[in-house]
């Protein structure tokens, strides 16, 4: 929930989420359109398919109950390195390192002769576990990973690092000499008429869970609702917005009396 997500609207959708789907089983026997709805107002909402594809290998693979190998949690769909070893040392409280993007930057400045100088994620991706796993303490590794992650989210950061104030500036050999980075270029995605269709994904959503005593709708009814001045002209790329919906498995299109219509999946 927290991924591209203020926390200020996560605290407010977490716990009726929870409390719905207490546990895998259920959120794995759930219909989809329903956890999609509960899911309202997150946004991103491949985010929660991809939660109900793990409840469900948790459900059926490991008898509802969440494995504390990092190695059989990477196996799951959508967990990787990172979100393993989090787990492993949040939820079940073992002694590993957790390296997420601040970690890493604040390492590869703190060990700049084992890391390199410049952090690239590729390149440089096992040498940081190698120093986070070699300078990781022998308890308390919860409080040790956390404090990490907020020194390099608050202090040690990308651009302009607040080497001043830095509580390792004593002995780290790349204090008060990190130029600041420039801002990235930005890679245009998809739009149409200005508007990413991320957008309009969000608004074919949207657009299906308030469909009032209707578990579908017409494609052309659909279409104006999503964009407002919708013409002809529209007419292939929305199709299209809607069968990569379709392919994402938050969609679902049928044919009803010569008439395309969509719906959430499962209804």
């Amino acid at each position: 929930m927290l991924q591209q997500t203020q926390v200020s609207r996560v605290l407010l959708k977490y716990p009726p989420f929870v409390k719905r789907f207490s546990t895998f089983e259920k959120l794995a026997l759930a219909r989809t359109s329903d956890v999609i709805r509960a899911w309202q107002g997150m946004g991103y909402n491949n985010r929660v398919l991809r939660l109900q594809h793990l409840a469900r290998a948790v459900a059926y693979r490991f008898k509802g109950k969440l494995p504390r190998d990092i190695a059989e949690l990477q196996k799951l769909p959508g967990i990787g390195r990172y979100t393993a070893h989090a787990i492993s040392c949040f939820a079940f409280g073992n002694q590993v390192p957790v390296v997420d993007t601040n970690v890493a930057r604040l390492l590869s400045r703190l060990f700049p002769d084992q890391i390199g100088p410049v952090f690239h994620e590729r390149k440089s991706s096992t040498k940081v576990w190698q120093v986070a796993e070699w300078i990781l303490p022998r308890r308390r590794a919860h409080e040790w990973n956390q404090a990490l992650m907020d020194l390099g989210a608050t202090i040690c950061t990308a651009r302009a690092p607040k080497c001043g104030i830095c509580p390792l500036r004593k002995r780290c050999p790349s204090a008060h000499n990190v130029r600041e980075k420039r801002a990235a270029t930005t890679t245009r995605e998809p739009a149409r008429g200005g508007i990413p269709n991320r957008i309009f994904r969000g608004r074919v959503v949207e657009a299906l869970r308030n469909l009032d005593g209707q578990k579908s709708i017409p494609v052309k009814i659909l279409a104006r609702k999503v964009k407002s001045d919708y013409s002809r002209n529209d007419g292939r790329w929305f199709t299209g917005l809607l069968r990569n919906l379709e392919r994402d498995g938050l969609v679902k299109l049928r044919t009803s009396a010569s008439t395309l219509r969509a719906a959430l999946p499962d209804e």
